[in-house]
């Protein structure tokens, strides 16, 4: 693996340029967030944050962001909380990022948030997501239909893994 680390995002260090480099395609966009559209722009970014805890940049030994993520709708209640906008640069799929970061932002959310368990959503067209989320502990637990970027129906399945 390579040599890597996490920190907070930081917009004053053009971060937010570097992950709109990430999403290759709209489907792959659409991924990370339904709400986005391609090319996904810093703008994007700037404004889903305002309804996001610990946006979270993995970054290689330079300090440039290889992948990104955040949590939302924490409830102290139920101590929940749900993952979102997960993505890795191209040029680092495959090489155990994706699990680091998965691992960094479940760490933050019981450190930081005291939940104990987290949810996402991942629509049934990502298998290779779904792989990932099942083998990382999170199981399926519901659904709901929504429209992907060219307005078809898509299942999004919705997964949850406890934390502690």
């Amino acid at each position: 693996m390579t040599l890597i680390a996490h920190r907070d995002l930081d917009l004053s260090k053009n971060d937010t340029e570097s992950i709109c480099t990430f999403p290759q395609s709209a489907e792959e966009l659409f991924y990370i967030g339904p709400r986005f559209i391609f090319p996904l722009t810093s703008d994007q970014i700037v404004n889903i944050l305002e309804n996001r805890f610990s946006p979270t940049v993995i970054v290689d030994i330079n300090d440039n962001p290889i992948g990104y993520a955040n949590l939302y709708d924490v409830n102290q209640e139920f101590l929940t909380c749900w993952l979102g906008n997960v993505i890795v640069s191209s040029t680092y799929r495959g090489k155990g990022i994706s699990k680091y970061l998965v691992n960094v932002m479940m760490k933050k959310a019981v450190d930081e948030y005291k939940v104990k368990r987290m949810k996402l959503y991942c629509h049934n067209t990502n298998t290779r997501a779904l792989l990932f989320y099942t083998k990382q502990g999170f199981k399926p637990c519901g659904s709901r239909i929504i429209e992907n970027y060219e307005n078809q129906k898509i299942v999004s399945i919705e997964m949850e893994r406890e934390l502690i």
